[in-house]
């Protein structure tokens, strides 16, 4: 009877673990969404967060005058809007399937320009750099870089 006995401890601790994990809240895109407060908070943390990044990566760069013209129109450009636009979830149940899809491809074609505007004011501003500079960019904006890209490992490369 011995040997029968562990496994099923084991098993009964494994579906106790199991459905305690599963009874607690997960935040995410189906939990509630967060008080204006708390995202008025985020963007703000995330606005100073890319006026840290743009002011290390200038100081690097050591940019000449004639270049600080170029530099104000890549940050302007790259700078995020006030209010991230999402769909009402509200709005977003009272519509059939077809015109929730329309609308979810006009969000998606609105980004898509944001981010083709953000792309010609890279290679823009990329254009007026010198090839020093031009490596300084490039290793300075690689994605593997950048330490958001990597909270969830710990890894905090610069």
């Amino acid at each position: 009877m011995k040997p029968v006995f562990k496994p099923l401890l084991l098993a009964s601790l494994m579906s106790a673990l199991v459905a305690v994990s599963q009874a607690q809240p997960m935040p995410g895109p189906g939990g509630s969404a967060p008080n204006p407060e708390m995202r008025a908070q985020h963007m703000q943390k995330m606005q100073s967060h890319w006026a840290q990044r743009h002011a290390d990566l200038k100081a690097k760069l050591k940019l000449a005058p004639e270049q600080e013209g170029a530099w104000t129109t890549f940050t302007t450009a790259m700078k995020p809007p006030a209010a991230l636009q999402r769909p009402n979830r509200a709005e977003m149940e009272q519509l059939n399937t077809p015109a929730r899809l329309d609308k979810m491809q006009a969000l998606r074609a609105q980004r898509n320009t944001e981010m083709d505007q953000r792309h010609a004011a890279i290679r823009a501003f990329y254009a007026t750099l010198t090839p020093e500079q031009q490596k300084v960019f490039d290793a300075q904006t690689r994605r593997a870089d950048h330490p958001m890209m990597n909270h969830h490992r710990g890894d905090q490369r610069k």
